[in-house]
């Protein structure tokens, strides 16, 4: 009996790999979305492994790709929370010194 590649297993090792560098390099919601992706596509793939005897190789990839896809989501989340203090303390700024009358 031959043994095949698991199918979706390398799609969700990409997108968790993607999740954390769009993240990082580029913005938080596309790491987002790429992190639902794998998350979505290593589920399948697990689905797919667990009902099969035997008959898939490349369950590391799935375990690998559904960490990267978490680490990516995490990132993007503590992303949003910085970027909601930051723009939070420029509003608090400009509402301040506009009550105060230095506009």
């Amino acid at each position: 009996m031959t043994q095949q590649t698991l199918p979706g297993a390398s799609n969700a090792l990409t997108f968790g790999i993607l999740s954390i560098v769009l993240t990082l390099l580029c913005c938080g919601p596309f790491g987002a979305i790429f992190s639902f992706i794998g998350l979505s596509n290593a589920k399948t793939a697990q689905r797919a492994y667990d009902q099969s005897n035997g008959q898939y190789t490349g369950i590391e990839n799935v375990k690998t790709g559904k960490t990267l896809s978490y680490i990516g989501l995490i990132l993007a989340a503590i992303y949003l929370l910085i970027a909601i203090i930051y723009f939070g303390a420029i509003a608090a700024i400009i509402v301040a010194a506009a009550t105060n009358g230095d506009f």
